[in-house]
């Protein structure tokens, strides 16, 4: 955030900065400026509504920035209701008017400020290799998916070795990039109608937030509510953060949020499942710690992709669709090793034939890779069939 704010000073020529809580600097610029309005970005979040709501005496305006349509909250079904699936939800988004791209707004004269270190804060960078922020950097990677990229997304999205996703979602997330703009530069085939379609994803957790606000709490399916007997093994959890569960795909996951801030979607749901149904632990858990590393961290969506990989959110699926093999999930989307290679170097030197179960080598092949499992290496946490069928049994309520 802080890159951002620096790379947006210096284009506009200074930003205004104050330092303090919302509902005392806001009030107070308002009364220097003469200002009666305060004009914002529409934020459906339940952290976001409730911060506006400390702030009276003052009129406000949200104007649409975050979705890709205007108002992601007014979008109903036939019978007047919000949508709970995301088909039809797409169905309906795909066909609704659209605002137009804006430029830049004007510089205000007022008194500037001056953008805080992270060190001011009391903060420290948490992850050793994160994307840069701002939105210099976030049009250089726009223009360069635009030709390189968006065409073949259909074929490379799920390919974890190669990583040839669009890596905007922070920029997204943080206003560097425009969800409208970037759908009005898609062009069209196979691929951008794909891309398109995630990024109604996007719209649609914004829209089911907002209408069912406890969802930043609790299940959205009333029936798992207190029901499921949820693991709160704390050590457990930590090897699942720190990336030691002897599942490679799983791990490789893990340790690339610790590396860059970020992780392939199609990793994500391969560690959430196995927190979740493997572990069984709460999947709260592991939206926290997603949200404390995520650079694209965003309320909405976390919350939105935990409890569908939970199985426990608006998507109507049973929960036996959602427990994944990390072995299998390797085999199909990480099929050279890549992925797991760049990530757990441990495993770099063992063969491929052991690399989705390093568990299986020969005392001698151990020896030659450098890598002993149980040393070097651990053992599996659990074993994935008898986590499957404990998780089965969690769900059947």
């Amino acid at each position: 955030m802080l890159e951002c704010l620096s790379d947006l000073d210096s284009a506009l020529g200074g930003l205004v900065i104050r330092h303090g809580r919302p509902e005392e600097e806001i009030p107070k610029l308002a009364g220097e400026t003469g200002a009666e309005e305060v004009h914002f970005t529409g934020d459906v979040s339940p952290f976001a509504r409730k911060r506006q709501d400390r702030l009276g005496g003052l009129e406000f305006v949200a104007h649409p920035g975050l979705s890709v349509v205007d108002d992601v909250k007014g979008i109903e079904t036939q019978q007047g209701r919000p949508y709970t699936v995301f088909s039809p939800f797409y169905r309906n988004w795909v066909g609704l008017p659209r605002r137009e791209v804006l430029g830049r707004p004007p510089a205000l004269n007022i008194g500037k400020g001056q953008v805080p270190k992270l060190a001011d804060l009391g903060l420290e960078q948490e992850v050793s290799d994160p994307l840069r922020g701002g939105e210099t950097a976030g049009r250089v990677r726009l223009d360069r998916w635009m030709k390189d990229g968006v065409a073949d997304y259909t074929h490379n999205h799920d390919q974890l070795g190669a990583d040839k996703t669009s890596r905007l979602s922070a920029y997204l997330h943080f206003g560097c990039v425009s969800p409208r703009e970037v759908e009005e530069w898609l062009p069209r085939g196979a691929g951008p109608d794909a891309f398109r379609r995630q990024l109604c994803w996007r719209d649609f957790y914004h829209h089911v937030i907002y209408h069912f606000p406890r969802n930043a709490k609790s299940e959205f399916q009333e029936r798992y509510r207190g029901t499921i007997k949820w693991s709160y093994a704390q050590k457990a959890f930590e090897r699942w953060c720190q990336g030691q569960t002897g599942f490679p795909l799983v791990d490789a996951g893990m340790r690339q949020l610790l590396r860059e801030g970020w992780m392939h979607n199609r990793a994500r749901l391969v560690v959430g499942s196995f927190l979740t149904k493997d572990l069984g632990i709460d999947w709260r858990w592991g939206e926290r710690w997603f949200m404390r590393l995520l650079i694209d961290g965003d309320e909405a969506n976390n919350n939105g992709n935990w409890q569908w990989i939970a199985s426990v959110g608006v998507d109507p699926q049973p929960a036996f669709r959602r427990i994944y093999n990390p072995v299998l999930h390797m085999e199909r989307f990480d099929a050279d090793g890549s992925y797991v290679r760049r990530y757990v170097p441990e495993l770099r030197e063992v063969p491929d034939r052991y690399l989705r179960e390093p568990w299986e080598m020969p005392r001698e092949v151990q020896d030659e890779a450098g890598c002993a499992i149980g040393s070097d290496y651990p053992w599996p946490m659990v074993d994935h069939r008898e986590a499957r069928q404990e998780a089965l049994e969690r769900y059947r309520v």
